[in-house]
């Protein structure tokens, strides 16, 4: 049996080994997977090894991609996400655009007739608080200081420029292996929030191999659906009860009040009409956390409440701004 060449980026992100774990399931895969090594992409990848052909390299070095040859489709999830993607702004951009960029190169050279399914974000739409409903066919206006969002931007031009065969998925917010930090107080409390789930994600990517013919040369938004919407202060009200962490108490200026995004995909069930991803709701996404967190974890989480949550404080950008009265930042983050 011929089997369809298929490589994978970004293998060990949150999506990328969900993806992976659902690709190995399948023996018409012929799976190649690049990644940076690192100590956790050598740790997670380790027991797929025997069936992979696994190269470790930088993306933004094209030199390290020239043994990607002869490919059929590619899913395309190798980012810089944010916190990180705010603080080194340079890398965002070598490992989002050009990365991206040299990956096309690579392809069109070694892979003309590949399929190219490319990992963007709903970021690039920005603030929107005042119109929470988002479809493809909205402006794409990040908010103002998102690198994240304008690396996503760029890079979806370069793949749609390319001479490949491509599709790319706007991808909502990703909840799952989700770490407490200063991003939580960057999103408005009144944030209009879909999320998706990383094995729903990743069943979209995986189910679109498939689909290429409906897919083609389209843009898509990847959200849960109206099971999976809510508000971002009772996403948090429900996780700090998860958690064992009480009450959402913050104080006043504690999270910002605009310059986020998020927001709700008015069209996003024509992604799921096509690949049928969807199989977790917004209670399905709280069960899996619950599961996660020991009864111990929780008892101490409650018993210490109060200096975790001044902890988490001391990372809230607006806060601080407001507390040094920093004008500069405080129009930034506030009304």
């Amino acid at each position: 049996m011929l089997k369809t060449k298929v490589l994978l980026t970004g293998a060990s992100g949150t999506v990328g080994f969900e993806v992976l774990k659902q690709l190995s399931k399948n023996a018409s895969y012929d799976l190649t997977i690049f990644d940076k090594k690192t100590k956790n992409s050598l740790e997670k990848l380790k027991p797929f090894e025997p069936n992979i052909n696994l190269i470790f390299g930088d993306i933004s070095n094209s030199k390290d991609l020239e043994k990607i040859r002869d490919i059929d489709v590619v899913i395309h999830l190798a980012a810089i996400i944010p916190p990180l993607a705010d603080e080194l702004q340079e890398l965002a951009y070598n490992v989002n655009v050009l990365g991206t960029q040299n990956l096309i190169k690579q392809l069109e050279l070694h892979s003309p007739n590949a399929f190219l399914m490319y990992s963007s974000s709903i970021s690039v739409y920005g603030d929107r608080i005042k119109n929470p409903y988002i479809q493809v066919e909205d402006t794409l206006k990040p908010s103002k200081g998102d690198t994240y969002g304008e690396t996503k931007i760029t890079a979806e031009k370069s793949v749609s420029k390319s001479n490949l065969d491509w599709a790319i998925f706007r991808l909502a917010a990703i909840m799952g292996n989700h770490k407490m930090s200063k991003l939580m107080f960057h999103q408005p409390l009144n944030t209009a929030l879909e999320i998706a789930t990383p094995k729903d994600t990743a069943r979209a990517f995986v189910n679109g191999i498939e689909k290429r013919k409906q897919l083609s040369k389209q843009i898509f938004n990847l959200g849960g659906g109206e099971s999976c919407r809510i508000s971002y202060q009772h996403f948090l009200e429900r996780s700090f009860a998860i958690f064992g962490l009480g009450k959402l108490n913050f104080p006043k200026h504690a999270f910002a009040d605009k310059n986020f995004h998020c927001g709700y995909y008015t069209d996003g069930d024509d992604l799921e009409n096509i690949v049928h991803f969807r199989q977790d709701s917004l209670e399905d996404y709280f069960k899996m956390e619950a599961k996660k967190v020991s009864f111990i974890k929780k008892l101490a989480a409650s018993v210490f409440k109060a200096p975790i949550k001044w902890f988490l404080l001391k990372k809230s950008e607006p806060y601080e701004a407001y507390k040094n009265k920093n004008m500069k930042q405080m129009k930034h983050y506030f009304n």
